[in-house]
């Protein structure tokens, strides 16, 4: 199809998706959220903790939290390398709201960048999974 892409999401452990999709949306360091569609310019950009969807050939949407890593696109290709990925179907959603609190707790006494990143990682992980910030 030509208004599709090839999209690949890997990271340490394994590939966590791999086939055609119209859009990705993620989120980077240097300029927030990002839309990519087929014929992209070429891009390259370090990830941010996030939400990250891609609305597949069909239209599904999957749903992923991206912890850091790179986004780069060229020849109709977007590739994402995450420093850790998470599928929303596998996130421990008890597991990020204890996080969520036990990040926000600290920081109300102290504010710290291991505690500031906690957070941010358990916002991307409740956001995958279909849960308001809160």
């Amino acid at each position: 199809m030509a208004n599709t892409m090839t999209v690949e999401v890997v990271s340490p452990e394994r590939l966590l998706y791999s086939g055609e999709a119209t859009m990705v949306i993620t989120r980077t360091l240097e300029g927030g959220e990002i839309a990519f569609q087929a014929g992209h310019m070429p891009f390259l950009g370090a990830l941010a903790d996030s939400h990250t969807r891609i609305i597949t050939a069909d239209g599904s949407v999957i749903d992923l939290a991206v912890h850091g890593g790179f986004v780069e696109v060229g020849g109709n290709t977007v590739s994402i390398l995450s420093d850790a990925a998470e599928l929303s179907g596998e996130i421990d959603v008890a597991r990020a709201q204890t996080a969520r609190d036990r990040a926000q707790e600290h920081l109300r006494s102290e504010h710290d960048a291991e505690a500031v990143a906690a957070l941010s990682r358990a916002h991307a992980r409740l956001a995958a999974a279909g849960l308001p910030p809160r």
